[in-house]
């Protein structure tokens, strides 16, 4: 009984089954939360401009820029649900139901932003190998039903991963106020293979394709630097399209380099949170939706002149959807 004296517990009239409170300690402790909350913020702020430039000028409804509306909802949602709630994680106590809440929205968030990954790759694809039938191929109504199942069919999915956690909360749970989940190995063998393996090898081979035919295409525009202008139109869109491949080549790259290390330390079986390696990867993992809207901001400047508009609340004048952007 003198141990719980000691111990501050999440339940204390819970002796024997109730967890140790989390507390903070250390100064590294202290310095990754308030990083992770600077992060935090200006991953929802810098995500929310996406949204609203390419919700609200008409000029960007592109079927290219619904998918990167897409990614920044997913990154919009881990700076404003998943980042705070690691925090909260650190420092407070757990009930069962928040805990399964806070497991689907992670595995739900990111599976969709995953599956628009591998849209936008697609996406490219088609543009750069298949010019002539991307217009046909992909429209603004095929490419939201992509979105949309994307976004639907995760969500089912999570649902029967977790369905053991939904039916039974806090089964996984060695103590009560814990937040922890175990799951078969098979089923994580094949939620690796689902989420990881598959989605990489389709991403890669994919960019390989357009890496192909993007440098092949970029040594005719340069033999026929001196064309008559009326091939101007389609040298400045084949320009275009290369440089929009270049651009969500780095944000594929940059998305493997933040999620690779998270997703390869825990295929050994060794549980991630409890690592020493665990602040840094999850740190990493989450960086990643702040690092997206900056690669728009360094690559597309019809982005930074929409952040403008909206700065300066231009885009509550009337026929502000109109306005030249590109």
């Amino acid at each position: 009984m003198e141990l719980y004296d000691k111990e501050e517990l999440c339940f204390p009239q819970l002796l024997n089954t109730s967890c140790k409170k989390p507390t903070l300690q250390g100064p590294d402790v202290v310095l990754l939360n308030i990083v992770l909350s600077i992060v935090s913020f200006f991953t929802a702020a810098l995500n929310l401009l996406v949204i609203i430039s390419v919700s609200h000028f008409r000029q960007l409804h592109t079927p290219t820029n619904i998918l990167l509306l897409s990614l920044a909802v997913s990154d919009f949602l881990v700076g404003l649900l998943l980042m705070p709630l690691e925090i909260y994680k650190k420092i407070t106590c757990w009930g069962n139901i928040m805990c399964f809440l806070y497991g689907f929205l992670i595995a739900h968030i990111v599976s969709a932003s995953i599956g628009t990954i591998v849209l936008i790759s697609a996406d490219r694809y088609v543009a750069i190998c298949h010019p002539l039938h991307y217009p046909v191929k992909i429209t603004m109504t095929k490419v939201k039903c992509c979105v949309c199942l994307c976004w639907i069919s995760n969500a089912f999915y999570r649902i029967l991963f977790f369905k053991d956690e939904l039916f039974q909360p806090g089964r996984s749970n060695s103590c009560i106020g814990q937040c922890a989940f175990v799951t078969h190995y098979l089923a994580q063998l094949v939620d690796f293979t689902l989420n990881f393996i598959v989605p990489i090898t389709v991403i890669v081979f994919l960019y390989l394709r357009v890496f192909v035919v993007a440098v092949s295409q970029a040594r005719t525009m340069h033999s026929h630097i001196a064309a008559v202008k009326s091939n101007h139109s389609v040298n400045f869109k084949k320009k275009s399209e290369l440089k929009a491949a270049r651009t969500l080549g780095i944000l594929v790259i940059v998305y493997l380099i933040c999620f690779c290390p998270y997703y390869c330390y825990s295929l050994v079986q060794v549980k991630v949170t409890s690592t020493s390696y665990a602040p840094f990867l999850v740190f990493l993992f989450y960086f990643n939706s702040c690092l997206n809207p900056l690669i728009y901001a360094l690559f597309y400047p019809w982005f930074r002149k929409a952040v403008k508009l909206i700065l300066t609340l231009q885009i509550l004048q009337p026929g502000s959807r109109e306005a030249n952007i590109l």
